[in-house]
């Protein structure tokens, strides 16, 4: 089971405990949840970056220069 370290502003104490049942949960919620959001963003990074090489070899395919493309595209 995974600890959790609580301290006491007040008085500076620390304590180390294991975390309870639903704090466990949470804590797996929470990470397979992260994940998730991880695997969707590198998702949608992979596909932009796709889409603009397939913008980018329509466009020479009709002619335009490197430096064109670059103009239209930024």
């Amino acid at each position: 089971m995974a600890k959790v370290v609580e301290i006491n502003c007040t008085t500076g104490v620390q304590t180390i405990r294991d975390l309870t049942a639903e704090e466990e949960t949470a804590r797996a919620a929470a990470v397979a949840e992260s994940e998730a959001a991880r695997e969707a963003q590198d998702a949608a990074d992979t596909k932009q970056a796709e889409d603009r090489a397939s913008g980018d070899a329509k466009l020479k395919a009709l002619g335009l220069t490197a430096d064109e493309i670059a103009a239209l595209v930024g």
